[in-house]
């Protein structure tokens, strides 16, 4: 007796009916907890490097200072100099108190610069400052 085997008829179907509302709630969770680039880098730089780096964990308590190889300083969207850098630093204060100013300087710049840069910070009780460096392997 030869015994036949029977090869299962049913087909099955992944059901995409609620596929468009899962893409779209993901769409959503996307555009809501994504954060956009504030601002647009006007000077070249390049970071120092360090030995003992220190991760800051809430990045909206950082408001930025670039200072350029040409030592042009740039704060938010717009190059200034080095005397605006007190009124800048204080309405910041104003706003966030908490605020920590964080120095981006090329590795290149003239160490006056940057003291230059930390007396207009004095001036405007912006005490918390922070220096940005890559991490050296």
């Amino acid at each position: 007796m030869k015994f036949n085997k029977k090869l299962a008829q049913t087909q099955q179907n992944i059901p995409t009916s609620s596929l468009p509302d899962i893409i779209f709630m993901l769409l959503i969770f996307f555009m809501v907890s994504t954060v956009l680039r504030e601002v647009d880098i006007l000077v070249e730089y390049q970071l120092p490097e360090a030995i003992a780096v220190e991760k800051i964990d809430n990045k909206r308590l950082l408001s930025y200072i670039w200072v350029g190889r040409d030592e042009r300083i740039q704060i938010d969207d717009s190059i200034v100099p080095v005397e605006a850098i007190s009124n800048i630093a204080y309405g910041k204060r104003m706003n966030n108190p908490n605020i920590i100013m964080s120095l981006r300087v090329d590795r290149g710049s003239r160490m006056g610069i940057v003291s230059d840069i930390q007396q207009e910070l004095r001036r405007a009780d912006a005490l918390r400052i922070n220096y940005s460096a890559l991490v050296k392997f």
